[in-house]
């Protein structure tokens, strides 16, 4: 179902002009600025400065001044915890403001932007009390005369590099995780939406963060971006993007041998036996594939069905995405909002072409939609798709949905697993055994079972081979941001090695 977009959506709204932070300082830039066209409504809504390579470096060595010389990492852990909780709290008083940025300038739905600034203030919560709760180990066991205690210390100056497909919601799954454990940042927001990383900039002044510990820089990759990756200054890089930006980021970083985090893309997979409770999965399969557009590294853009319930689940999917509304973001009940550029929707279609030549045919959709402006995708359904077909392989980026079958369990676990990428995976039985030994055998960090795509600030996140190095949230998130230190004391008094050697020459 496709809605006119309503050129009177965005109401008074001016182009907004935005400036980066450095060093606590609000700052224009030399350069022309970067003008953000919203992909929904085709007009100028924001603007942001062009950063430098040195303004890059300028943020950096800020941030090394904050850590090296500054407060912050001194501060007890219930003062920093102190500080992210009432950034929460400063977040969700300006909900609507920043929810409003992402949908204009990421064309996302305005109704689910909001679900995810409250996801994002439960991670800075989830944040501030893991900061409370960071701290080593102590051995008493290593003899009588020697205790070992194991320190964690903060890394340094981690370099935060977010994308543009939700723009608040992953700085969210870094930066209060990095201000828990002690560390100064660089952040690098997308050039296509940074606006709500800005406004995150005065919230974390607002909430006491002193300057230069969180330093915020806009601009490209090749400007911005490679500084960040590659300064000696920088102890360690978190990144969300492609898994070809990743890759270079992974080869910058290693000049210096700095420590990488990576969140890359996905292929995910849901496996679908004959027992299926079908009236979850139909929904759940129609959210895995359009929920943002499609432009989710967990979007679950591979069903793997059993051959003898495959037309069946067909023909139901395709009844429940024609119901699928597509149209304005700001219209609060839309469910698909725009595509992020205009390059971004030829390259979707494309993938759709190149699977319809090779022999895949379309269910549903498969076309671009003219609703008056903006760049928009038909929530599309691609069936008798093949394996080895490049739409089955890489990563769309975008709401197409390719469906494969399956003969044997022993099939569809060696269908999910034959791709570069294993971030998450879903499969569906009311059969418990099966969901487990699928579950087991599936190359993917993490595996829902008769479900898709839900999630909490306490399960950790990130993927398999290509789809990325080491876990956001969790537990375990704090520690990421740290190094380990030995202190292994001896007490009492000590015997040189050399001592009997000495006595017998004598």
């Amino acid at each position: 179902m496709t809605v006119l977009v309503n050129p009177k959506a965005l109401g008074d709204h001016r182009a907004r002009d935005f400036k980066m932070l450095v060093d606590g300082k609000w700052e224009a830039g030399s350069s022309q600025p970067i003008e953000r066209i919203a992909p929904s409504h085709g007009v100028v809504v924001s603007r942001f400065p062009a950063g430098s390579k040195a303004d890059a470096e300028r943020a950096i060595l800020a941030a090394r001044k904050a850590f090296d010389h500054g407060p912050w990492p001194r501060m007890t852990a219930s003062e920093r915890s102190a500080v992210l909780l009432k950034a929460a709290g400063l977040i969700t008083a300006r909900a609507e403001e920043l929810a409003f940025l992402d949908a204009i300038e990421a064309g996302k739905p305005i109704s689910q932007v909001r679900g995810e600034i409250a996801g994002s203030v439960d991670i800075w919560r989830y944040a501030a009390a893991l900061a409370r709760d960071l701290h080593g180990e102590s051995y008493n066991t290593l003899g009588d005369g020697t205790l070992g205690v194991v320190l964690r210390e903060a890394i340094g100056v981690v370099s935060i590099i977010t994308p543009w497909n939700f723009p608040f919601l992953i700085v969210g799954q870094k930066l209060p995780f990095a201000l828990a454990a002690g560390c100064t940042t660089a952040v690098k927001p997308s050039e296509l939406t940074s606006g709500s990383t800005l406004v995150l900039g005065e919230i974390l002044q607002e909430a006491g963060v002193p300057d230069g510990v969180v330093n915020i820089v806009t601009g490209t990759g090749p400007e911005v971006g490679a500084i960040m990756t590659s300064h000696p200054a920088v102890d360690m890089i978190s990144f969300t993007g492609s898994t070809g930006v990743g890759k270079l980021t992974m080869t910058n970083a290693a000049q210096t041998l700095k420590k990488v985090s990576l969140e890359l893309g996905g292929k995910n997979p849901q496996i679908v036996f004959p027992d299926a409770d079908l009236d979850a999965f139909i929904d759940a399969a129609v959210f895995g594939a359009y929920f943002n557009a499609g432009e989710c590294c967990n979007a679950g853009s591979r069903l793997i069905l059993h051959k003898n319930i495959a037309s069946n689940v067909v023909r139901r999917v395709v009844e429940l995405a024609k119901d699928v509304k597509v149209g304005d973001p700001l219209d609060p009940t839309t469910q698909v909002g725009a595509i992020i550029t205009p390059q971004h929707l030829e390259k979707i279609a494309g993938y759709v072409a190149g699977a319809t030549s090779s022999g895949a045919q379309v269910a549903h959709g498969g076309d671009k939609l003219d609703l008056g402006m903006g760049q928009y995708m038909a929530p599309t359904i691609l069936e008798a798709v093949t394996p080895s077909m490049a739409v089955a392989r890489e990563e769309v980026f975008g709401p197409v949905l390719s469906v494969l079958t399956f003969e044997t369990t022993a099939e569809a676990i060696e269908i999910a697993n034959a791709i570069d990428y294993g971030l998450s995976a879903g499969v569906w039985s009311r059969d418990f055994d099966t969901c487990l030994t699928v579950g087991r055998r599936v190359r993917a960090g993490t595996v829902w079972m008769n479900t898709f795509m839900d999630g909490a600030s306490e399960l950790p996140f990130g993927g398999y081979k290509q789809s990325g190095l080491g876990r956001e949230l969790g537990r375990r998130a704090v520690e990421d941001y740290t190094e380990t230190k030995t202190f292994n004391m001896h007490i009492g008094s000590r015997t040189n090695w050399w001592m009997p050697q000495r006595e017998k020459l004598a």
